[in-house]
């Protein structure tokens, strides 16, 4: 195995990412540093260097144990980088999959009006209290 290998071979080649184009792009639009500076997809990479890749909402990181140009087999990953991506980015990654908006199935089009109003009946502010909030407050009562 080679000493160095580019980047964007490396990415791919770990199965960072699934072609080398993808690879090649997150270089060219900065979402992949190496020692905190931004590279480009020819950049050669070390091994013992820490990779990061910011795939939103989390960025990712991997300590090069092999450099390779050559796809490998997934059962051969754990001997080409260690992952050293801090737990708090897990924990992000959890929570805006819990959160926020409901995702629909891919493929399945638009809402149906039923499951408008039921995404409505959800959201509703009634879902959280305020429906008995008073509009008409008047200074002078007090």
């Amino acid at each position: 195995m080679a000493d160095t290998a580019r980047i964007d071979k490396w990415l791919w080649a770990s199965r960072i990412f699934k072609t080398r184009s993808l690879a090649a792009n997150a270089c060219k639009n900065g979402r992949v540093t190496i020692n905190g500076i931004n590279v480009k997809p020819s950049h050669m990479v070390k091994t013992g260097e820490t990779v990061s890749v910011k795939k939103p909402p989390v960025t990712y990181s991997f300590k090069i144990l092999q450099c390779i140009e050559q796809r490998v087999g997934a059962k051969l990953i754990p001997g080409i980088y260690e992952n050293v991506t801090d737990p708090k980015q897990y924990e992000i990654l959890e929570m805006n999959r819990i959160s926020g908006f409901i995702d629909r199935a891919r493929g399945t089009g638009r809402p149906t009006k039923k499951e408008r109003r039921s995404l409505d009946a959800f959201i509703e502010p009634a879902e959280f209290g305020f429906d008995d909030w008073d509009d008409s407050f008047d200074d002078d009562e007090f």
